[in-house]
């Protein structure tokens, strides 16, 4: 996702080595609640959002397909249905880490056979990676953990494809890891070990090898952590298995620093690899595209148009490149793409001729993205694309191409008409969500790189595209007045101000007036008072830094500082009374709460749990003073008296993120759904009876990794509920 890098460290020493076998998902023997009810899940349909780090069509089956995203799964396209299925849900909570899929890979011998190398992030802090293996396309798999990390959402994530089975052999497969090296598999996976034989030492990047490609009989891996000199080696090969050499003559230099993917014409018998002087998406000046005879020995360079020039207004025409695809019917014929090329905007190449001419696909390409309009981005037409490291072209269609954007994939069946063939596949990373008690939406969300969205129907990706006036990159808050539901705010990283309102019901927007200083670097969460005379906004850099929160009693025409607020802290507006607000000090453990329309805030309980900024205030719709308190692993309070008092709820030992819905047909009290832990299981769960019993009401196959950022139930439907998930997406389920 856009806004969910972070930075590389090399970790773990030693070499790799074998580990037991689980089955998918590591939690599935840990007990459950009592009875669950039976529920149908979804995803309130988006469109993508996210970044696609990998596509690959299967060799040898017409119309079978596979994804990866950084950090939302894999899935398999469906070429009967035109719809991608995810395939990897049943990862839990205790698996968040292996929702970043690193690399993919199929057997072209055996159809059903497909494995995944499963792991987001490389830190000291993520859990080790992990191949998941199947033999049937992905229905079910088989899990070996590994010794060593994966950065599936780490720099150089669209490289590719890092794990491959061999060709030789269908039972021996290689995995090129960031730090530890070259492993291989001689039982499909199923154990694995260093192979001490491979020349090149893992530097600091976190590149290590790039990619595994097979060329007739042999291998190729590209290696990220060169120096780009002229003497470094960034390609090695082995043509039986055991000895790997460089590759004689290969490029150097800084164009040629980093391999980023390759491609072999098996009929004209030429390699091709792209290259850039960084791993991408982000950071890449120079790069070129070079090709080598096999048979020969020979390279020669075939890039499309060389970085570094100046575009029409002056600016610099810098930029890497990214994926690379042949045509499997065609000798000669190669698509290859640019990457990082912000000022011209990223484009495909295609050459009929080994590359010795070349055509920009992007300057005939007429795009329909009417069924996901966000990705117009508020303008009149959609960019060809940026972060493009993902491309395929379908053995069985020449015309028939697709490539992969930080928000979307993109097909054409002409090679001029491109839509998007992204059905199914929603990788949003979501931050905040708000079902309105009446209007036409029953959803309102906000997300991370797509801002503020409006979902008139849940099946459809919203017809206004992301929330405009301004257009946010990523949103930081939402909130609606609950006693004049017509109102709503949301704040975020815009491009005509941080803030905005809405009196529609969030259908259309306008900036704020005005907007505190602080709010140009740290926009954070909003409230706005029951009957929307009051906003609260707090302020809080990406880098945790905390400031002073503001208000305004003008719609945003005004601000004034709330000194006595605690800094960072979320503010919650009580729902049925306009001059009551709190906040929870994560810092101190401490409930404040204001009585004068937020102008001042003092302290009320404390010695409640703290040190974690995620903590959750919440409080109960329609009800003064009810609050529910979220402290993850340390459980769930309440309040029946605006704070001023906390009791431990018994019936549940860990919460991490809670939310209200319509109350079940003669109960008096809302429906509560958490994500939190009533037995030994992380999980999703309702409470009919004012959280005195809770029914787990997800099931093993819909896990979604991490999922406690935001839960709301809808109030006009009891057991309808909605979960925002970090990289599927929102997620709804209904009673069935």
């Amino acid at each position: 996702m856009l806004t969910s890098r972070l930075s590389r460290r090399a970790v773990l020493a030693g070499t790799a080595a074998a580990a037991a076998l689980t089955t998918v998902p590591g939690v599935a023997a840990k007990a459950h609640a009592a009875e669950t009810p039976s529920y149908r899940w979804r995803n309130a349909v988006i469109g993508g959002t996210g970044f696609v780090t990998g596509v690959l069509f299967h060799p040898s089956v017409r119309g079978l397909a596979y994804a990866r995203t950084d950090i939302g799964g894999a899935y398999r396209w469906d070429d009967r249905t035109a719809r991608w299925t995810p395939l990897t849900d049943q990862l839990g909570w205790d698996d968040w880490n292996l929702l970043g899929v690193e690399a993919l890979a199929v057997d072209p011998v055996h159809p059903d056979r497909l494995y995944l190398a499963v792991g987001t992030y490389a830190q000291s802090w993520a859990g080790n990676g992990a191949v998941l293996r199947s033999e049937d396309r992905g229905a079910t798999w088989t899990r070996t953990d590994l010794t060593v990390k994966l950065g599936g959402n780490e720099d150089g994530r669209g490289a590719g494809e890092r794990l491959l089975v061999d060709p030789r052999d269908s039972d021996t497969l290689w995995l090129g890891t960031r730090h530890d090296g070259l492993l291989k598999s001689t039982d499909r996976g199923a154990t694995w070990a260093a192979v001490s034989g491979f020349p090149a030492t893992a530097g600091q990047s976190g590149q290590g090898v790039t990619f595994l490609l097979a060329v007739g009989r042999a291998v190729y891996a590209g290696w990220g952590d060169s120096d780009g000199t002229a003497t470094a080696v960034n390609l090695y090969r082995t043509t039986d298995g055991t000895t790997w050499t460089a590759v004689p003559a290969q490029p150097t230099g800084t164009s040629a620093k980093v391999p980023i993917r390759a491609a072999y014409d098996a009929r004209a018998r030429e390699l091709y690899v792209t290259y850039a002087d960084a791993p991408g998406p982000n950071g890449q000046s120079t790069g070129s595209v070079h090709k080598l005879a096999v048979a020969s020995g020979t390279w020669t360079e075939v890039t499309p148009v060389k970085p570094g020039g100046t575009t029409s207004d002056g600016s610099s025409d810098s930029f890497g490149y990214g994926g690379v695809a042949v045509d499997a019917r065609r000798a000669g014929t190669v698509v290859v793409s640019t990457n990082n090329r912000w000022a011209a905007v990223d484009t495909l190449y295609r050459t009929t001729d080994g590359g010795r001419t070349w055509t920009s696909l992007k300057d005939a390409a007429v795009f329909d993205v009417s069924e996901t309009p966000f990705l117009k981005w508020g303008a009149d037409q959609p960019k060809f694309g940026w972060w493009i490291q993902a491309v395929a072209v379908d053995p069985y269609d020449s015309k028939h191409v697709v490539y992969g954007t930080g928000a979307t994939l993109y097909g054409t069946r002409d090679l001029t008409h491109w839509a998007p063939r992204i059905r199914g596949l929603e990788e949003t990373s979501v931050i905040q969500l708000i079902s309105p008690p009446v209007g036409e939406a029953h959803l309102i969300s906000a997300s991370r790189d797509i801002g503020v969205m409006y979902h008139e129907r849940l099946t459809a990706s919203p017809s206004r595209g992301m929330a405009a006036n301004p257009v946010f990159g990523s949103a930081t808050g939402i909130a609606q007045a609950a006693g004049r539901p017509s109102y709503v705010v949301r704040t975020g990283w815009g491009d005509n101000g941080n803030g905005a309102y809405s009196g529609d019901g969030g259908r259309t927007w306008a900036p704020f007036a005005a907007q505190p200083s602080l709010a140009h670097d740290a926009p954070g969460p909003i409230a706005t008072s029951a009957d929307g005379g009051t906003l609260l906004w707090s302020f809080v850099h990406w880098d945790g830094t905390k400031y002073a929160t503001h208000r305004s009693a003008d719609n945003g025409a005004t601000w004034s500082e709330v000194s006595s607020f605690p800094k960072g802290a979320t503010p919650v507006a009580d729902p049925a009374d306009p001059t009551l607000f709190y906040a929870y000090d994560t810092d101190t453990g401490t409930l404040y709460a204001s009585t004068d329309s937020g102008r001042s805030f003092t302290g009320r309980a404390s010695g409640l749990p703290a040190g974690d900024s995620q903590f959750q205030l919440v409080a109960a719709p329609g009800r003064s003073g009810d609050l529910w308190l979220s402290v993850k692993w340390n459980g769930l309070y309440r309040s029946v008296d605006g704070g001023l008092s906390f009791s431990k709820v018994a019936s549940c030992w860990a919460s991490y993120t809670l939310g209200f819905g319509r109350a079940a047909v003669g109960a008096d009290y809302p429906a509560i759904y958490q994500v939190g832990s009533t037995e030994t299981i992380t999980a999703v769960y309702r409470s009919d009876d004012e959280a005195k019993t809770w029914v787990r009401i997800n099931d093993d196959q819909h896990q979604w990794g991490w999922t406690g950022q935001a839960i709301a139930g809808d109030p006009r439907v009891h057991g309808r509920v909605y979960l925002a998930t970090n990289g599927r997406g929102i997620q709804y389920g209904e009673q069935i």
